[in-house]
């Protein structure tokens, strides 16, 4: 019941703060550490493997050498600890606003769109149409389910079995390497070639489990089938799934011009459609957290 409550406090956090703001945010200051990584050096794979190793553990440590004291000290306190952790290792309620917000921009300033796609794709911009923009931010939407909320959920609830303290630093090492692959797994940066594949086997089943969850969030239970067709037109061997999964859902096409195309036979994303792709990753991530909260409550009920 401690771990399930540690999922409910994360959960409530995120309904009313949304995010902590980026200079007191941990998941900030560990890209801080990992800034230094970003630079030329005469082994570049050998480092960015090292750091990969090393960046995520100590970040795990971390969390575990806080949240284990506070647990024996006191089993709630350690509970709420382990909560905090979750929260700020998680995200919902902000991918959904900034979605919404590429969405509704592109029936009024396209330019202020573009602007504000930058806080979801790192992709160019600059000649996206507004159905384009919106495939975008939809395409972020099912792809940050995935990394940004499943799989830390997924991986507190393995560690949660043992003690909540091992649940929130699998939950921490989980966004630890995330992180790194955001910042380095690019095929322009020789250093983040270690992240890009940890994190690659990081995310095999969190991005499956999300187009489960979403396939069953919109009523849609043939998308995970509709999506296979199309997953290997997208570089990533994990991020199709979520994707292909919210576009069958959906019935609309999402692209990335000259790099994939998810259901082409489709339209692109209306405004309607978008509403409804927040809609239906909302309902997803209400299952996340649910599911999460029974595996972690049953085996403590037992």
């Amino acid at each position: 019941m401690l771990s399930a409550g540690a999922v409910g406090l994360a959960l409530a956090l995120d309904a009313a703060v949304a995010e902590l703001p980026t200079p007191v945010h941990p998941v900030a200051w560990f890209g801080r550490a990992v800034g230094p990584l970003d630079r030329d050096w005469p082994a570049p794979r050998l480092v960015g493997l090292l750091g990969v190793l090393a960046l995520p553990l100590a970040a795990g440590a971390l969390v575990w050498a806080v949240v284990a004291p506070a647990t024996a000290l006191d089993p709630l306190a350690g509970a709420a600890v382990a909560g905090l952790v979750l929260f700020v290792t998680t995200s919902l309620r902000r991918l959904l606003s900034a979605v919404r917000d590429v969405s509704e921009a592109t029936e009024r300033d396209l330019e202020a769109a573009r602007e504000k796609l930058r806080a979801l794709a790192g992709r160019d911009a600059s000649a996206l149409s507004a159905g384009q923009l919106r495939s975008a931010a939809v395409e972020s939407a099912a792809e940050n389910l995935a990394d940004g909320l499943v799989a830390p959920l997924a991986a507190f609830a393995l560690g949660a079995q043992l003690s909540p303290a091992v649940g929130a630093a699998a939950a921490a090492w989980v966004k630890a390497v995330n992180t790194m692959d955001s910042m380095l797994g690019y095929r322009s940066k020789p250093v983040g070639w270690g992240p890009a594949r940890l994190d690659d086997a990081v995310m095999w089943v969190p991005a499956r489990a999300s187009a489960l969850l979403l396939a069953a969030a919109a009523g849609a239970p043939t998308a995970t089938r509709r999506a296979s067709r199309w997953v290997d037109s997208v570089p990533s061997p994990n991020s199709g799934w979520p994707m292909g999964a919210l576009a069958a859902a959906l019935d609309v096409r999402l692209e990335k011009p000259d790099v994939y195309v998810l259901n082409a036979d489709a339209h692109l994303p209306t405004v309607a459609d978008a509403r409804a792709a927040v809609r239906t990753v909302a309902v997803a991530g209400g299952l996340a957290y649910a599911l999460t909260a029974a595996l972690v409550f049953l085996p403590e009920v037992r």
